[in-house]
């Protein structure tokens, strides 16, 4: 089956079709084989006691193990999951968007797979939902994670903040519920690097966030590297404001006018002591602190360029090789 290109309608679009579910929770999964039956029969306890119907999509972002296969086990034995197969490994929230665009509930709610965020908040994420809100993030209590992760964290959280003007105590945590408006929005914005939870917050009404608890990963550990984490505060930056541009450009004509300043500061100097020879190694400090300072501007531009490429390259941000619904549940027969 050739690869399917990211949809330019949102399917999940169509929510008044007869036998749509009330609610639909997407979960990306990469490498996660190990803690996937134990993640849906959490799940599964969880869409039993809810109080409306509710599908679960799995996206297998191009995992090298064997999740998909598990996956396809799962959706065999549960009438309620869809397994969303990507071509290829495309990252978290490119995932996040392909569960959505094959989402057809009126609220979908994003989980991780690691079970870090207990499946068992999904019933109080909707009923924030149901009390008037149109986006439910959450913050996560008693972090078990390193110290220089939580800091990190926080920074990214911070800088995501001041870029929407919303406050947001924890963006990075996936455990979050959206109404359809929301997610046909976020969907229509086709970003190449979107970061969900900063995006739907930047386009909602009534946001709202609560906390919940936090464990330690099921299996494995975490793939987001020091490297992933810079990578994302560079899409934050450049994605969600023209500020740090900005700043950059009034930096440039405070040095230039440090620069102008001190030079002439030398030469008057010069005039009345005359030559001096123990100065060299101070300009060669100055000199370097203001080629490091134009470095980090090229290279904030060149950020800003880079995304101006992918905008205008227009490749798709995710290809989905299969989709794997359940077959039609038949109706029960009467007694």
């Amino acid at each position: 089956m050739p690869p399917e290109t990211v949809p330019t309608a949102p399917a999940g679009a169509a929510t008044g079709l007869p036998g749509a579910p009330a609610a639909s929770i997407v979960i990306p999964v990469f490498n996660e084989e190990g803690g996937l039956p134990q993640l849906h029969a959490r799940i599964r306890g969880v869409l039993d006691a809810l109080d409306r119907p509710a599908e679960v999509i799995y996206i297998d972002d191009g995992s090298s193990d064997r999740s998909l296969e598990e996956l396809l086990v799962i959706q065999a034995e549960d009438h309620r999951v869809t397994v969303v197969s990507l071509a290829r490994n495309a990252g978290q929230h490119a995932a996040v968007l392909a569960g959505f665009a094959h989402a057809r509930g009126a609220v979908v709610v994003t989980l991780d797979a690691d079970l870090q965020n207990p499946p068992e908040e999904i019933p109080r994420l909707l009923e924030a939902i149901d009390a008037g809100h149109d986006v439910v993030g959450t913050w996560r209590e008693d972090r078990g994670d390193p110290a220089l992760r939580r800091v990190i964290s926080a920074l990214v959280t911070g800088v995501a903040s001041r870029s929407v003007g919303v406050t947001m105590r924890d963006c990075g945590s996936m455990l979050r519920a959206y109404r359809r408006d929301i997610v046909d929005q976020v969907l229509r914005c086709a970003e190449r690097s979107p970061f969900i939870p900063v995006l739907a917050a930047s386009v909602a009404r009534r946001p709202t966030e609560i906390a919940i608890g936090h464990a330690a990963r099921f299996v494995g550990r975490s793939r987001y590297s020091a490297l992933r984490f810079m990578r994302l505060g560079f899409d934050l930056i450049t994605g969600f404001s023209m500020v740090p541009i900005q700043l950059v450009s009034l930096a440039g004509i405070g040095v230039s006018l440090a620069g102008m300043s001190f030079g002439v500061f030398l030469f008057i100097r010069r005039l009345v002591v005359g030559p001096e020879g123990e100065g060299v190694f101070t300009l060669f400090a100055i000199l370097f602190v203001f080629l490091g300072f134009l470095i980090l501007a090229v290279g904030l531009v060149g950020e800003y360029v880079g995304r101006i490429y992918l905008e205008v390259r227009g490749r798709p941000t995710y290809l989905v090789r299969t989709v794997h619904r359940p077959e039609e549940t038949p109706p029960c027969a009467s007694s």
